[in-house]
């Protein structure tokens, strides 16, 4: 995921909405969202190359999400995929707590990441950039390519939209919260930080929706938990170029 957006308790029907992107290469192969053959309490996109998962949420309620930290300067193509923090919170057991402490004890593993992890009243953020591992309140939160909260342009448009958006609406719509994410204005060049990539490429980044023939956003998920405990999952996954390929809807609700 290159942007996750989250109100967490900030509307009266839904504990936790999720707005997010997954930027990737087009050529990596990627399964939509859908509950797993091998694992049938997941709902969630998976990663045919390493078997991973960038946002996923399970029949008993646990979510996960995570992003990559992006710094040009210190990526190790030998690391392990960060799509297993994902995957291995949402088959296991452990209060989020328990699981975010024994990933900061492998975090040296993997490159950079910012992992969300919770159950339906606990919600936790950790990073392996600053060894950072916090419960999150009530609020609205952003997490791109570096710290949660971190103001890049995309975040701050982004919450600013989002929570807009939640204030303005007593029951929400999953087409709004797609709508959100597919606003593909990039920010201007005196806004743009500097990870390490070249300029052109923060430009590129800097938009919520990122349009690209080989690298760009490939999936728009958005994620509602309401109080009775039922989801809903909406998932648009995009071609090269940023063309619209198919849309998956899953509703169900928690045991």
């Amino acid at each position: 995921m290159c942007l996750i957006l989250v109100a967490w308790r900030a509307h009266p029907r839904y504990p936790l909405i999720v707005a997010a992107n997954r930027d990737e290469y087009h050529s990596r192969p990627t399964a939509a969202a859908d509950f797993w053959s091998d694992r049938p309490e997941v709902l969630a996109g998976r990663d045919l190359e390493c078997g991973g998962t960038w946002l996923g949420v399970t029949r008993d309620g646990r979510f996960a999400a995570v992003t990559n930290f992006r710094d040009g300067s210190t990526r190790d193509p030998g690391m392990e995929s960060r799509g297993s923090l994902t995957r291995d919170f949402l088959i296991g057991a452990q209060p989020p707590a328990h699981y975010l402490r024994e990933v900061q004890g492998r975090a040296h593993r993997y490159n950079g990441f910012g992992l969300l992890v919770g159950v339906r009243r606990r919600l936790w953020y950790c990073t392996n950039r600053d060894s950072t591992s916090l419960e999150i309140g009530p609020g609205f939160y952003g997490l791109s390519n570096h710290l949660l909260d971190t103001p890049w342009p995309k975040v701050k448009r982004g919450k600013t939209a989002l929570a807009a958006l939640v204030v303005s609406s007593p029951i929400l719509d999953p087409e709004a919260l797609l709508h959100l994410l597919a606003d593909d204005a990039v920010a201007a060049d005196s806004q743009l930080p500097d990870t390490g990539v070249g300029r052109e490429w923060e430009r590129a980044l800097s938009a919520i929706f990122v349009r690209g023939e080989a690298y760009g956003t490939r999936a728009s998920t958005v994620l509602l938990i309401d109080l009775a405990g039922t989801v809903t999952l909406s998932e648009r996954s995009f071609a090269a170029g940023g063309s619209p390929a198919r849309t998956v809807t899953h509703h169900f609700a928690i045991a």
